[in-house]
């Protein structure tokens, strides 16, 4: 936990606005000494991915304003947007955006009549993680990696793995690939970008929170997956890429070059991408082009989202979300996000689109 001076100031002076705006225009001068106003609790679940930023978030905002509790239960994106439509959280943090189905159901934390918000919260690469004994550096592309995690592949010296890595010394071993057991946006991130890139390879209906085939071994959340590849042998895994530590990461195949994740890389690819057709003005869901031949360009991508409502049901609600929401796409905020996460900051265009959104907020 750290505190961050310059943001907690920023978001001290919104919150103190809040409740003292009849003076506000009288004040001629900053006051020595404010105490912000703000009290009450948020409750908020979701993205695992998001469980980093979200800790130095709340450590951010709660130094600010120590009337306010907040907390984050990093249950995975499908268990948080759940939690948020049956109105058991006032926020929820997903690596997907919310389905067109779940857009039909009534938000129980929202107004009678009004339906919920997603922003971005910021940008993360995916890591392609593995651990496999004398191979310190792999090249995969597409169709390989589907291959692998469908199980068509099944030992690490196989002719497709060795002909992307002539130099490498590959053994005989299994391949364990490790996926998440939950439902998780991080898995639809991955199988979207298989489905768009090694489609023969990865014959699905449409990447979905649930992992799509009954291979390899499951395992639950971001920790979860990385604890399996780490501890296991010859194994291969997905994860947002601040959680690889000191696994071994593959570079990925992009147009003629194999490439390491970057959050510059990542930033890029979500920069040159489309907004989904039909959603409302208040949602800033993402279709990420995955088939970029660019190399400057990393697509294994996931945009995080924050999703609330756009008028709350309860009280004194939306006056904690709409400051709270403003600190994480400040740019002190995205700058905190992008320490302790290792995330990609949003651009100034993405950021002022979800602020607006967000200063709404009823």
């Amino acid at each position: 936990m750290k505190r961050f001076g310059r943001s907690a100031a920023i978001v001290l002076a919104a919150s103190t606005a809040l409740s003292l705006t009849a003076c506000a225009a009288n004040e001629s001068a900053a006051p020595e000494a404010t105490v912000s106003s703000l009290t009450g609790t948020l409750v908020g679940a979701g993205a695992s991915s998001q469980g980093s930023a979200q800790e130095a978030w709340i450590a951010g905002f709660q130094t600010a304003n120590p009337g306010v509790t907040i907390t984050y239960d990093p249950t995975g994106s499908g268990a948080g947007r759940e939690a948020f439509i049956a109105g058991g959280t006032d926020f929820a943090g997903s690596d997907s955006f919310l389905k067109d189905e779940e857009l039909t159901k009534t938000f129980a934390a929202c107004a009678p009549g009004t339906t919920a918000f997603e922003v971005p919260a910021y940008i993360s690469p995916i890591a392609v993680i593995f651990n496999v004994d004398g191979v310190d550096e792999l090249n995969l592309d597409a169709s390989t990696i589907a291959k692998i995690f469908t199980g068509a592949i099944t030992t690490w010296n196989d002719p497709a793995i060795a002909a992307l890595n002539p130099k490498a010394q590959l053994p005989d071993t299994a391949i364990t690939p490790v996926h998440r057991s939950d439902d998780s946006g991080t898995t639809k991130n991955f199988s979207d970008y298989l489905f768009q890139t090694a489609k023969a390879d990865w014959a699905i209906e449409k990447p979905a929170d649930t992992f799509p085939f009954q291979t390899g071994e499951g395992a639950q959340g971001t920790s979860g997956v990385v604890d399996a590849v780490k501890n296991g042998t010859g194994t291969i895994g997905y994860a947002d890429a601040s959680k690889a530590g000191k696994l071994g990461v593959a570079k990925i195949k992009v147009g003629n070059k194999f490439i390491g994740y970057t959050p510059e890389a990542a930033a890029a690819v979500v920069a040159e991408s489309k907004a989904v057709e039909g959603r409302a003005k208040t949602d800033m869901a993402i279709n990420i082009n995955r088939t970029t031949t660019d190399a400057t360009h990393y697509p294994i991508v996931l945009v995080s989202y924050l999703i609330g409502c756009n008028e709350y049901a309860k009280a004194g609600v939306a006056d904690l979300v709409k400051p709270y929401f403003t600190y994480i796409l400040s740019p002190e905020g995205q700058a905190v996000a992008a320490s302790s996460a290792g995330s990609a900051p949003l651009d100034a265009t993405l950021a002022e689109q979800a602020t607006a959104i967000v200063s709404n907020i009823k």
